[in-house]
């Protein structure tokens, strides 16, 4: 699409004059509530200083399309869209003043500027804050300024094309979206199919039987270093590693490094806390040559040569262990299953009266699992990669029916 020729033909000659959109519009900001005194199960969306509703009410006060531009957190500045009623709390939101500005033109142009907006916070005690007298200054272009019924109409097609392009990326994301989560659920269903066993064909054994398990011991954050001896915090296990690691993103020095619980090849690192039930008792197999520490709130479970460390930590993703874990996790805020409680929880053992040949059907299962998982984490990549290639083609076209000169 030669968008600067689209443009130029859509304008036909006339002008355009960047104007302040504290000249043309209104900008008013929302009104005090708190969680607490909120009606939670209501159905109005309470938006605040996030990129999304903060949580629920049961009364609005913007209704119709509205621009809201979030007042204060990380993401003060974020501009959002909302054609339902909405309770605009810590944010404030933005109508044109007037017959001279479409909504939906000036929504479009906010967020081609998004990034400058966010570079535009105000830091004030340590909590970045954007203000209506922030964006007043902002300058946007309006076409045929001195007709007011020609400029609305350019301002309209402009929406009209752009409103076509972001129906199109939200269709192809949600397909995407769709497809990646109908194979992450072929993937659980064959896991669970793989360790599924009939009763008389495995022994349901106590972990501590199948190995030593060894409770972490210190490790803040603040002991990391840029390199040195690689360490493992039980916090990253479930938010940045998948079942399993050849390296670590962190590191220790060698003097903290020898307080700590060492971690072999072959290991496996398993969360004691968390702060919901999913989280907790999540397994890490780490498979690095050279040897790693861990810390508190975590337990090394150290296999024996009757398990593979990876077999157990395949049996961890499934709903048998999660209905196991469940019934032992103690704790409301902070959830916690401890390293005595680990020790004591069942995992089928195939064949155990033959160990050579449990492992072997152990190792088959791990290696046709691990097929699944590369298979999937494949599919996510290019889906992902997918997304925001055309995300970034939106993003391209956007911009450029935007700028005018």
């Amino acid at each position: 699409m030669n968008t600067k020729g689209f443009i130029e033909k859509l304008l036909g000659g006339a002008e355009v004059a960047w104007v302040e959109l504290g000249d043309v519009t209104e900008m008013n900001r929302g009104s005090e509530i708190t969680k607490k005194v909120a009606v939670l199960d209501g159905d109005i969306p309470v938006v605040a200083g996030g990129r999304t509703a903060a949580y629920n009410h049961n009364q609005s006060n913007r209704s119709g399309e509205t621009i809201v531009v979030s007042g204060s957190g990380a993401y003060a500045g974020f501009v959002s869209w909302w054609d339902q009623p909405i309770f605009v709390s810590d944010a404030f939101s933005v109508k044109p003043k007037g017959e001279v500005l479409n909504l939906k033109y000036c929504f479009h142009f906010l967020k081609s500027k998004q990034e400058l907006l966010y570079t535009m916070q105000k830091k004030g005690g340590g909590v970045p804050h954007f203000y209506p007298r922030t964006l007043e200054p902002v300058k946007i272009p309006l076409p045929c300024p001195g007709e007011a019924e020609k400029s609305l109409a350019i301002q309209g097609e402009i929406v009209r094309i752009l409103d076509t392009f972001t129906e199109l990326v939200t269709e192809l994301v949600t397909e995407l979206v769709t497809e990646r989560e109908a194979r992450e659920k072929q993937f659980e269903f064959y896991r669970e199919r793989l360790l599924s066993f009939e009763e008389d064909k495995v022994a349901w054994v106590a972990l501590g039987e199948l190995g030593e398990l060894v409770r972490g011991n210190g490790l803040p954050k603040a002991d990391f270093t840029e390199s040195g001896v690689p360490a493992i915090h039980y916090g990253q296990i479930y938010t940045y590693y998948g079942l399993s690691t050849t390296s670590t993103i962190s590191f220790v020095s060698y003097e903290t490094a020898k307080k700590l619980k060492k971690v072999n090849t072959g290991d496996v690192i398993i969360t004691n806390t968390s702060e919901n039930l999913e989280d907790v008792a999540t397994a890490l197999v780490y498979l690095g040559k050279e040897q790693a520490v861990t810390g508190g709130d975590a337990t090394i479970f150290k296999p024996n040569d009757k398990i593979l460390g990876k077999y157990f930590a395949y049996f961890t993703q499934t709903a048998s262990f999660e209905k196991a874990k469940r019934r032992l996790a103690k704790g409301i805020k902070v959830i916690r299953v401890s390293a005595k409680d680990l020790s004591e929880m069942l995992v089928p053992l195939p064949c155990p009266g033959d160990p050579e040949k449990s492992l072997a059907i152990q190792g088959k299962i791990v290696r046709i699992l691990d097929t699944f998982t590369e298979l999937t984490t494949e599919l996510t990549t290019e889906l992902t990669t997918e997304r925001e290639a055309r995300e970034k083609q939106f993003e391209y076209y956007r911009d450029r029916m935007l700028s005018f000169k």
